[in-house]
């Protein structure tokens, strides 16, 4: 019997090929690992209205980390747990995003806004329940002072899911942290989970899942971390993965 009773997928460079599009190579293996009992969950820094379609698509009922483990699902529309980011750090993360000049955007429960789109006149920050903010912005310089600035306050998580951006949870909140919780929900422990990803908001999970599997086009911090390293999000790396590890036939 297999060893691994969880794989949690991230999605972006990860289970979507550079077109968003899950290939039908990936979406076969995870109905074979599903049909042999294996659980199959996303872990995402997407919010849950982002993430849906394709969990739709695979026509899975399994658990859901999104907002990098802002919010867990017992299954899909069914809500375990939510961290909320207080809207007085919000307001000061839109500020210091204004000052750098970098594009940013934040989660909230009631909708995603951004530079272009952000609240209406009459709306206040406090008015939401807000779940992730984030940076984007090329000008290396202007990130790292965003990051430093930010490390200064205290209190916050600081990942990823590209070179050129930054995501702000909540202390405590993560992708690793999600999928112990949904490990506890299952009866399964760390060590049974394969998970996968890209970027520096998979890195805790890579490093504390029984095999973490870093992409080919992941970032090179990942890649060092990981236990294998995979081919790229264009390859249909998790039905290799899935094929490999699962099935130990590769």
């Amino acid at each position: 019997m297999n060893k691994y009773k969880l794989i949690a997928l991230d999605m972006d460079g990860t289970l979507l090929n550079d077109r968003s599009e899950i290939s039908e190579e990936n979406a076969a293996w995870i109905h074979k690992a599903l049909d042999a009992g294996v659980t199959v969950i996303f872990s995402t820094g997407r919010g849950f209205r982002s993430a849906l379609p394709f969990a739709e698509q695979l026509g899975l009922t399994t658990p859901m980390v999104t907002i990098n483990g802002g919010e867990i699902w017992h299954k899909p529309h069914v809500l375990h747990k939510r961290t909320y980011l207080a809207d007085t750090i919000v307001g000061k993360l839109r500020e210091l995003a204004q000052t750098h000049d970098a594009w940013y955007w934040a989660y909230a429960v009631e909708d995603i806004y951004n530079s272009e789109r952000w609240l209406a006149k009459n709306e206040q920050i406090s008015d939401k329940h807000w779940l992730k903010f984030g940076f984007d912005t090329p000008d290396d310089t202007a990130r790292a002072a965003i990051r430093s600035e930010i490390e200064s306050w205290g209190g916050l998580e600081i990942t990823n899911s590209s070179t050129t951006n930054l995501e702000i949870n909540p202390e405590g909140v993560s992708k690793a942290n999600g999928v112990r919780e949904v490990c506890g929900m299952l009866g399964i422990e760390m060590s049974q989970v394969i998970a996968v990803g890209d970027s520096l908001n998979d890195l805790a999970v890579i490093q504390e899942a029984g095999l973490g599997i870093a992409m080919g086009n992941a970032q090179e911090s990942i890649k060092e971390a990981a236990d294998a390293v995979t081919v790229s999000n264009n390859e249909d790396a998790i039905a290799r993965v899935i094929e490999e590890y699962i099935f130990n036939s590769r």
